[in-house]
């Protein structure tokens, strides 16, 4: 196994990623709700997000990978919580622009979007958040997730930050088994009637730890 820093031809496996952290153990995650369109639709536009010019928590600069034999098998995202959803919505936008995609739309998406506002939960403006943990199928029981969160959790240290967070659905339990095993613990939860009745997850939980 190697951990090493995402790259723009990991474009593919990172929309992966961040689609299966997003469903977790649900059909749909906030991509899939937000833009509506066909699968092969969405991989494109996030593919686009996660090298374009707007920085942001998709773009594969955020990520770390694990590989296995050459193969990349897991990835996590690791930057400071500090101004994630302006820039987002900046990547969403350039986006947008490039594919000529209409204003109307462009908004739809960001009313489309809005469903998790009253349950999301992430670090303060000073912490340092890891988020879109997963791991291929084949390789998950390998310990790749523990060896991308040390790392995760090197980098934010380095970066000089005292406090991770990490925040999936209520419910995914062998999320939260292994964020616990990396002695994460419960800071946080918020659970919306209307957010379940969308996705089939009563809300969000966040872990948080020192580092």
């Amino acid at each position: 196994m190697t951990i090493r820093s995402a790259r723009p031809d990991d474009a593919a496996f990172i929309v992966q990623t961040i689609l299966s952290s997003q469903r977790g153990y649900c059909s749909r995650g906030w991509f899939d709700v937000a833009l509506g369109w066909p699968d092969a639709q969405c991989r494109d536009f996030i593919a686009r997000i996660a090298v374009a010019h707007a920085v942001s928590m998709w773009h594969v600069s955020q990520f770390l990978v694990a590989e296995v034999d050459g193969k990349p098998a897991a990835a996590l995202c690791a930057l400071p919580a500090a101004g994630t959803g302006p820039a987002a919505w900046r990547a969403i936008e350039e986006v947008a622009a490039a594919t000529g995609l209409a204003a109307t739309e462009l908004e739809a998406i960001r009313y489309r979007g809005a469903y998790t506002r009253a349950c999301w939960v992430q670090g303060g403006e000073g912490d340092w958040m890891i988020e879109y943990v997963a791991t291929d199928p084949p390789y998950r029981g390998l310990g790749l997730v523990q060896a991308l969160i040390a790392h995760a959790l090197d980098k934010g240290q380095a970066a000089g930050f005292a406090r991770a967070t990490i925040s999936f659905l209520i419910g995914n339990e062998p999320a939260e088994r292994a964020y616990a095993r990396a002695g994460f613990v419960f800071a946080e939860e918020k659970r919306d009637p209307a957010f379940e009745t969308i996705i089939g997850a009563p809300g969000f939980r966040m872990f948080a730890r020192a580092i």
